[in-house]
């Protein structure tokens, strides 16, 4: 059985060490990284399937590496941090990380968000059968190549926001609360501040597909019920 690739990204060695332990008795297959410039030179070179960074590092912090990555990969981020203040899981989601997990963490709960996140990311070869594309105005979504164009060009999204787009261009008109929004992407139980994770998603996408993303044309909010694409 293939062993997914996975990078940890810590400048606490003790940490990536038991990290590593954990991961590979799952059967993962680990590569360790103590700041970010090493973490982007393993992902310049090694096909990583995911990526746990800490925020606060020497060299490159984890949100400067994270912006960096996100340049050019979708893979799924999950920020490490003793930080536990709103604003900061907010800025790691909203610069492209598709989950927060705080310190001190429970290892098991560590491998459930992992093995929750790749179950995600991996689907995309065929999670669905439809092969036609869907436009509408000037967003077309390919489901064959799971990848959304605005004006003809494709648009960069991770695999979250790809989720959450690929659920709009197949419900256009149909209005989503956040709560199934989180539930049917995430595929579990609506975690804590799960709504407004699903909101910093949502703002994400914005602002790579409106031209305004302050009077949105396309994802609009539906006041004390949810979020809807426009069917223009």
């Amino acid at each position: 059985m293939k062993k997914e690739p996975i990078l940890v990204v810590d400048d606490d060695k003790d940490i990536v060490a038991t990290l590593k332990i954990q991961l590979e008795k799952e059967d993962f297959q680990v590569f360790c990284a103590y700041n970010g410039e090493e973490a982007l030179q393993i992902l310049s070179t090694e096909n990583i399937h995911l990526l746990l960074i800490d925020v606060m590092m020497p060299k490159l912090d984890g949100f400067s590496a994270i912006m960096k990555i996100r340049e050019s990969q979708n893979i799924p981020i999950l920020v490490m941090s003793a930080k536990s203040e709103d604003t900061d899981k907010i800025l790691g989601l909203s610069i492209g990380a598709d989950d927060y997990i705080t310190k001190p963490f429970n290892y098991k709960e560590v491998i459930a968000r992992v093995k929750s996140q790749l179950r995600r990311y991996l689907k995309f070869g065929g999670v669905t059968e439809e092969s036609d594309d869907v436009t509408i105005g000037r967003l077309c979504y390919s489901f064959s190549a799971h990848t959304l164009f605005t004006d003809g060009q494709p648009v960069k999204l991770t695999s979250i926001e790809t989720k959450i787009m690929e659920l709009f261009m197949k419900n256009p008109g149909r209005i989503f609360s956040a709560e199934e929004i989180y539930k049917m992407v995430w595929g579990e139980p609506v975690a804590f501040n799960g709504e407004n994770t699903v909101m910093v998603h949502i703002r994400r996408i914005r602002e790579k597909i409106e031209l305004n993303p302050s009077e949105p044309e396309y994802i609009k909010v539906v006041w004390g019920i949810g979020y809807k694409l426009e069917n223009r």
